[in-house]
């Protein structure tokens, strides 16, 4: 608010004095210039009349409230008064609207406005700096799921595209350098209700900023970062960043996990869908023979990491080997959109293909010369920008890498659903015939749309029956808990995914299993069903029938219906 009012008397200075000098030269002019009255006598005219004549003779109202009738002396003065007053006047409105139209005093009254959007928030939300392709998906995936962020981002373009965007969620916007503790600061950093800040800029250095910046001003937020290098990796993690995100390692390692275990990897697909999308077909990436890389940077040296990692053949095609840091004479020099490049490293005997430059019109050409030369390739392809995925929709890819998409999804998964982050690291360990039980239990539940997966947090404000009940000493079993609240002989369509208890996690609970007081359970299964399990966690009754009992009646309707109702059944 300063900043505005400085830029107002900053700017209006001028025409403000004007004002001021003109109004008092034409006040004491017409209180000195002799007048006369009605009967001829000498009269002067004090200086609150003559402020209220000068007022409405400026602003050429022309009202004619006047005690006496001016002289000549008097019609003179005020003649040139009207000029010079009407002159100032549009000075002053000139001045008025250039600075209402000043760039900088409507960034002030933006960021002032922004203030107070932030300070007004009544519920939890996360910071999300920097809107690109990634923070676009991820702030479009909270409030898909009604969850609240605010946005700062240096690009003016950008926040104005998020304000045209149809948003579930209001989401307040900045546009100013997240780098700023200040403007951090305004963004609702040291905010009560701020839940996290994810710093998602396509520069490492400013990630690494914010995620200082955020542990310093309040060193109790989370701090999500995304990092494309593991030297600022390794920078970010030194001062307590809580979680840093590198696509190209994510999604090597996904393919990794692919090859050794599929039906991990669909498990893994499935639960962080949407629920009610169509359920997602397996991949098989081949698990012997030669592999051909196109392209050695980021994706490339995470994908060779991993494919060696696994005991494959790995044949690498680079048009600047002497800058990526690979030896010369292990690759193949070009970029792989010649079909005697491909050729070169042996694409007609090879079981995958790797396209990951950094030119989408690049990697859709290795994709499609290297497919007529092969046909049976298993394809993974990297999408730089989204506005071409529907082009390697068509290419024939069977993985497509989008970097941007990969950091949202995971960290939407990791803001929404903590527990299905710890459940994936757990399940990491399990083998491939527990996954592929899993797959099948999970399909006779959902049937072909993917599975809704939500977490139920055993507290007072979510489950005050069942607190109430382990309170008495009456714990429910999780068997119990899943029961149809309408007919308590049915079982729910959920699945217990895992069940975190003081720190332990428990994959896959039995229906055994006692429940306690701030236990956290993560589910799948129906959407519909996580609302009926909702009724049972907070109702007495609904708890007291699945359990088995017929549960005590009260209110004023039931005492009113009772004893009709034992009347109609004794007879």
């Amino acid at each position: 608010m300063h900043i505005i009012v400085f830029l107002v008397f900053r700017r209006m200075r001028a025409p403000l004095l004007s004002l001021i000098l003109v109004y008092a030269v034409a006040m004491a002019g017409l209180a000195l210039i002799p007048a006369r009255d009605a009967g001829g006598a000498p009269a002067t005219m004090s200086l609150f009349h003559a402020f209220y004549f000068v007022s409405y003779m400026s602003t050429t109202i022309g009202f004619g409230e006047l005690p006496n009738t001016f002289t000549d002396a008097q019609r003179i003065w005020v003649s040139g008064c009207v000029f010079a007053t009407v002159a100032v006047w549009i000075y002053a409105v000139g001045t008025l609207i250039a600075l209402l139209q000043d760039a900088t005093f409507q960034r002030a009254i933006r960021e002032l406005r922004f203030r107070i959007q932030v300070r007004g928030l009544r519920t939890p939300f996360y910071l999300v700096c920097g809107y690109g392709q990634t923070g676009s998906a991820l702030v479009r995936g909270l409030t898909d799921r009604h969850l609240h962020a605010v946005v700062i981002d240096i690009d003016a373009e950008r926040i104005n595209l998020l304000q045209l965007e149809n948003q579930r969620e209001y989401v307040p916007a900045l546009c100013a350098d997240a780098r700023s503790p200040a403007h951090l600061e305004a963004a609702g950093l040291i905010h009560p209700l701020c839940q996290g800040v994810v710093a998602l800029t396509n520069v490492n250095e400013t990630n690494l900023k914010i995620a200082i910046a955020a542990k310093l001003m309040h060193p109790e937020v989370k701090v999500i970062c995304r990092a494309d290098s593991h030297e600022i990796e390794a920078n970010m993690a030194s001062f307590g960043t809580d979680h840093i995100y590198d696509p190209f390692d994510t999604f090597a390692n996904d393919v990794a996990t692919a090859i050794q275990a599929p039906c991990l990897t669909l498990l893994l697909d499935w639960f962080s869908s949407f629920g009610g999308e169509r359920l997602k077909e397996p991949l098989f990436p081949p698990s012997r023979g030669r592999w051909v890389i196109c392209g050695y940077g980021r994706f490339g040296k995470a994908m060779y990491k991993h494919l060696k990692a696994q005991g494959l053949e790995v044949q690498v095609i680079e048009a600047l080997p002497h800058q990526t840091g690979i030896p010369e004479e292990g690759v193949v020099q070009g970029r792989g959109t010649e079909a005697v490049t491909l050729e070169q490293a042996g694409i007609r005997r090879a079981v995958g293909l790797v396209a990951g430059t950094d030119h989408d019109a690049d990697n859709l050409s290795i994709v499609m010369t290297a497919l007529m030369l092969n046909r049976g390739l298993f394809v993974i392809a990297r999408e730089n920008q989204h506005h071409n995925h529907q082009l390697f929709g068509r290419v024939g890819a069977h993985a497509i890498m989008h970097p941007s998409l990969i950091v949202a999804n995971r960290i939407g998964i990791r803001l929404v659903n903590p527990l299905l982050s710890d459940f994936t690291t757990l399940a990491r360990l399990e083998d491939e015939p527990w996954a592929c039980e899993l797959v099948s239990r999970v399909l006779g539940v959902v049937g072909d749309c993917a599975p809704h997966v939500w977490e139920i947090a055993l507290e007072p404000e979510r489950a005050r029956a069942v607190c109430e009940a382990i309170a008495r000493g009456e714990p429910p079993t999780l068997e119990v808990l899943f029961r149809d609240p309408r007919a308590r002989a049915q079982c729910l369509p959920v699945i217990p995914l895992l069940l975190a208890r003081d720190g332990a996690r428990w994959l896959l609970p039995g229906p055994e299993t006692e429940l306690e007081s701030g236990d956290r359970l993560l589910c799948c299964g129906r959407e519909w069903a996580s609302r009926r399990m909702g009724w049972t966690l907070q109702n007495l009754h609904a708890l007291d029938y699945v359990c088995g009992r017929e549960g005590w009646r009260e209110g004023p309707v039931w005492q009113l219906l009772a004893p009709l109702l034992r009347r109609a059944r004794d007879h």
